[in-house]
């Protein structure tokens, strides 16, 4: 049985909008795309969200990417508020869930400016009952330990589980670990599937 359903932030609680957030810049469209590739696009991304970094470290080496476009990777880290946007659905959703009650954690790739600087978009982390954040653990999906690590702080078996997340590689590590999980596409197109697992 499920008691306990684990949702990922960005592109599920909220919308990742680091495309419009680059393009409300005002770069070319050239310059938009090599700003990308050089930061959210990159393996070094994840250190940013991992925490273990300073924000100056973080910035030189997505700079190191691509120094042509330092200046306009330095415009676009100076400011993530645009980063992650609101999603209207996610308080209600969650408040439903925890009147039927099931308890609602988060297990996210965030990182501490972002979590600082979109803290509106954040506004239903307050009704849930806890969770984690990867930047506060020095862990990133989909590392194994990072799922551990949520089920060891709340005290949480595996099998009473069910994880939300849009990334393959993310739903796959959860479910290494015992938890049910399903790839997030859309509120309505996960309904149908956390039916299947017994959730209302």
């Amino acid at each position: 049985m499920i008691k306990n359903i684990i949702f990922d932030i960005g592109n599920v609680l909220t919308y990742y909008t680091w495309d419009k957030h680059i393009h409300s810049l005002g770069f070319s469209e050239e310059i938009c795309q090599r700003v990308a590739a050089a930061t959210v696009k990159s393996q070094e991304w994840n250190e940013f969200d991992r925490g273990a970094l300073s924000d100056e470290e973080i910035e030189a080496l997505l700079i190191a990417n691509d120094p042509g476009v330092a200046d306009e990777i330095h415009r676009m880290l100076s400011d993530l508020g645009g980063l992650v946007e609101k999603a209207d659905y996610a308080i209600p959703w969650l408040l439903e869930l925890k009147e039927k009650g099931y308890r609602v954690y988060y297990l996210s790739n965030f990182s501490y400016k972002t979590k600082r600087e979109c803290k509106a978009a954040l506004d239903f982390l307050p009704y849930m009952d806890g969770g984690i954040l990867s930047c506060e653990e020095k862990l990133i999906k989909p590392q194994p330990e990072i799922y551990r690590r949520l089920l060891e702080k709340y005290d949480l078996d595996a099998s009473e589980c069910v994880f939300l997340d849009d990334v393959e590689a993310n739903v796959e590590a959860a479910r290494a670990e015992g938890i049910a999980a399903i790839r997030f596409t859309t509120k309505d197109a996960a309904l149908p599937e956390l039916a299947k697992l017994g959730v209302e």
